[in-house]
């Protein structure tokens, strides 16, 4: 009887403990660890542990690190603002379904796509399709990029100008000032940021 009331005891206390420790490692990494990783992002990078908001005239209009889309009601783009490139995700940068198209070089439904786009983007624009850079015509692997090429930029600033009524120079001085240089040098390619351009272009007017 001795023996097993040992035991009994032994196996309680083997509990205690187990239970001790869970509770522990709960406290220390379940809530101290996120609160220490949470004030250290507050405090060391505020904007980007908060998600990278911009604003616009008092009003949160969207994070920089994902694009979105320009257009009107049935999906027309907006004249009066830099366009995004094309995007697969959902109906269109929608960050609950990010990807890309899947569609090979080869693929017919891309190929036509393509030209439609050119097409579209050359009225659009009101220039040579052959002037249209890639990224104008195709969506990223994520299909949530915020980036454009400073040629996709610089092609839309005529119709931007035109619409807000101001002089072509400041609209391109806004893009060019607007340009980013890859992390990794000549390695990447330099992007401009659409949604930062247009958030800039709403302040001039």
């Amino acid at each position: 009887m001795s023996s097993s009331r040992g035991s009994a005891r032994q196996y309680a206390r083997q509990f205690s403990v187990a239970i001790r420790i869970t509770l522990a490692f709960t406290v220390v990494l379940g809530i101290g660890y996120p609160l220490v990783v949470l004030g250290i992002g507050q405090a060391v990078f505020p904007a980007s542990a908060n998600g990278s908001l911009l604003e616009s005239e008092g009003e949160t209009v969207g994070s920089s690190l994902l694009g979105q889309s320009f257009t009107d009601a049935d999906g027309q783009p907006l004249p009066e603002w830099f366009q995004s490139r094309p995007s697969a995700a959902g109906d269109g940068y929608d960050a609950g379904a990010s990807s890309g198209s899947n569609q090979g070089p080869e693929s017919a439904d891309l190929v036509t796509a393509i030209d439609e786009r050119r097409a579209a983007i050359a009225e659009f624009e009101g220039v040579d399709a052959a002037t249209i850079p890639a990224d104008a015509l195709t969506a990223s692997a994520s299909g949530l990029d915020p980036h454009i090429s400073p040629a996709y930029a610089l092609l839309q600033v005529e119709r931007v100008a035109r619409e807000r009524d101001l002089s072509v120079a400041d609209v391109t001085a806004i893009v060019e000032s607007r340009i980013q240089r890859g992390e990794l040098g000549y390695l990447s390619e330099p992007t401009v940021n659409v949604l930062e351009l247009n958030v800039a272009l709403a302040k001039l007017g």
